[in-house]
């Protein structure tokens, strides 16, 4: 069972990566804000289906407390600015820049949940968002404006996992999944109302659209799973190897060639996340075997 929590969760991050790959591809036909609503009905209709063969109700009354609407309003500025990020900007820059969010939700916890944090965890952090302006580079002809929706997409993941850390644990993993989907068609739409729909999807559009559906309901699934096996501790570092799959498949799909800082920034945002973990677990065993 240790095992099989790092596997499933390096299954999910590589099947995320494909998600992205068939949505960036089919936006070179639509726009984005189809291409999220139709990702996300595509998604939501699934998960739908999912919760009533499980005898689940569709709306549950937690939907309304104010953790849920945090949640589904950073969901929403999430997928919003991380669709328009890797859809203008290089799908491995883009990752590399999301993969700050696990030092987002650590600094969170210390202001709104009152965590402790050492003057380590600290300057893991510290040295995590140096990454992130080694990627960036702003002040330099290096600089991409499109990278900003990466950043706030990157901000927007970070304010849902905190609000999921709030969520009441009566709701289950197939709720959620259907209230997630059900952010991207809102976030499409708003995309629309701003842009207009444009063209329609051809066939080639309509199957990228279908297999992001059919890969990201997997990827959800299989992350879901490898939070409730093994060890969270031996598990969740495992979330950085989304960055390779997308630099791999930058690379060979979309002829992306990411430049040496781009490559050292990514590795001091990865090592830092690692070192926060690192440190945020020695700290919990250290509490529990603190004499009450």
């Amino acid at each position: 069972m240790l095992r099989s929590g790092p596997l499933l969760m390096t299954v999910s991050m590589a099947l995320f990566a494909v998600e992205d790959m068939f949505l960036k591809s089919a936006m070179q036909e639509i726009s984005v804000g189809l291409a999220l609503s139709a990702f996300g009905l595509g998604g939501m209709s699934v998960f739908l289906i999912w919760a009533r063969l499980r005898g689940q109700r569709l709306f549950h009354p937690a939907i309304v407390t104010r953790p849920l609407l945090l949640r589904s309003t950073s969901e929403v500025l999430g997928r919003l600015f991380y669709t328009l990020a890797f859809a203008l900007a290089p799908l491995s820059l883009v990752s590399a820049i999301l993969q700050a969010t696990p030092l987002v939700v650590a600094l969170g916890a210390v202001v709104f949940f009152g965590e402790v944090v050492g003057w380590r965890r600290w300057l893991a952090i510290a040295l995590g968002f140096v990454g992130v302006l080694m990627i960036l580079r702003p002040g330099t002809e290096a600089f991409a404006a499109t990278s900003i929706f990466a950043v706030l997409g990157m901000l927007g993941f970070a304010g849902r996992d905190l609000a999921t850390r709030a969520s009441p644990p009566s709701m289950s993993n197939v709720q959620l999944g259907v209230y997630g989907f059900l952010m991207l068609v809102i976030a499409g739409l708003i995309m629309i109302a701003v842009t207009g729909p444009g063209p329609l999807p051809g066939p080639r559009a309509s199957v990228e659209l279908g297999l992001a559906v059919a890969v990201g309901v997997l990827a959800y699934t299989s992350l879901t799973a490898a939070m409730r096996v093994g060890e969270v501790s031996i598990t969740v570092p495992f979330r950085y190897t989304r960055l390779l799959f997308a630099m791999i498949l930058g690379i060979a799909v979309f002829g992306e060639r990411p430049d040496l800082m781009t490559w050292a920034g990514s590795a001091v945002i990865v090592a830092s996340g690692l070192y926060t973990i690192y440190r945020s677990q020695r700290g919990a065993v250290s509490l529990a075997k603190k004499p009450v």
